[in-house]
């Protein structure tokens, strides 16, 4: 049924047509819609935003830049310096003390041994936070290891430092049991450093357990092992107590700086654990064969991969 123009139906329909028009398809090139406010009120503020910090940045002179990586290299290599006279201090004391004949050549030899490893590994916290301050400390061994190749290998003679480090006195020996330490030293400050109990507790047998047990088989080594009888009980027992202890001490040192969160119950039964497998390998014959500045660290980066 048709609806005349002034009929009520006829009035309906025109206002459902008037308040829904039929969408023309030449409007959204002439009409795009409308963004919202804030959105384009953020927009706006993060282009401006971009805007300042690129402003700020270019305008930002050269220097400051540098800052904290200057900073780094500066605390890094003064650390390095100290850490080298330091260690040039303790040599030349003890040949001094030597010279004077007021502690023996073997007992000097051995507490440089101990001392000088342990007092590096102490010097660590000193260095910055830098990925690279690792091998500014390794830099100390490694001048150490340079020069035990130059004197090893006879390219210059030093007769005080081959008396100082060998047994026999012989050049050759620096490129034994000496350079061994510092190469262990070496690999421990790269692969390890601050950041891992591996290293810490591995440099610690080697100085201070292997250390030890020379000093006290030497003056109280009367009962010999049956495998062994170049190695004592009285030796081996200190190295296993020393080990421990110093281990133990300087992993508890590295957990005051913030290094290691350790559960110290299970650490030093692990610990002692090491530290027993290291004195069983120590007092092997293994004379001719593996040194102990190699074996003895080995035995803990073994230790500590396994479950």
């Amino acid at each position: 049924m048709a609806a005349h123009p002034g009929s009520p139906i006829s009035a309906v329909a025109i206002t459902t047509t008037a308040a829904n028009p039929k969408p023309s398809l030449l409007r959204p090139l002439f009409c795009p819609p409308r963004t919202p406010f804030f959105t384009s009120h953020l927009i706006r503020n993060v282009s401006v935003d971009l805007h300042n910090q690129r402003r700020r940045l270019l305008l930002r002179p050269p220097r400051a830049f540098s800052v904290d990586v200057s900073g780094h290299l500066l605390q890094d290599a003064g650390a390095t310096l100290l850490v080298v006279a330091g260690a040039y201090v303790l040599v030349s004391s003890f040949d001094n003390l030597t010279q004077r004949q007021i502690i023996e050549q073997s007992l000097s030899r051995k507490l440089v041994h101990i001392l000088s490893g342990l007092l590096y590994m102490g010097c660590w916290p000193i260095f910055s936070t830098s990925t690279d301050a690792r091998y500014f400390a390794a830099l100390v061994p490694l001048l150490n290891c340079a020069r035990l190749l130059v004197h090893g290998l006879s390219l210059v003679t030093n007769e005080d430092l081959i008396k100082s480090v060998t047994r026999e006195g012989k050049p050759e020996e620096l490129l034994r049991g000496p350079l061994y330490y510092v190469l262990m030293l070496i690999l421990s400050t790269v692969f390890f450093w601050r950041e891992s109990p591996i290293g810490v507790v591995s440099l610690s047998m080697m100085c201070g357990g292997d250390g030890i047990a020379d000093i006290m088989g030497r003056r109280f080594g009367i009962h010999k092992i049956p495998c062994n009888k170049d190695k004592s009980w009285a030796g081996s027992i200190s190295m296993f107590i020393v080990g421990f202890l110093i281990s133990t001490g300087m992993l508890y040192y590295f957990s005051i700086f913030g290094y290691f969160e350790l559960n110290w119950v299970s650490t030093m039964e692990r610990v002692a654990a090491v530290a027993l497998m290291a004195t069983l390998v120590e007092s092997l014959p293994t004379k001719g064969g593996l040194d102990d500045n190699i074996s003895v660290p080995l035995v803990k980066r073994v230790d500590s991969f396994c479950p």
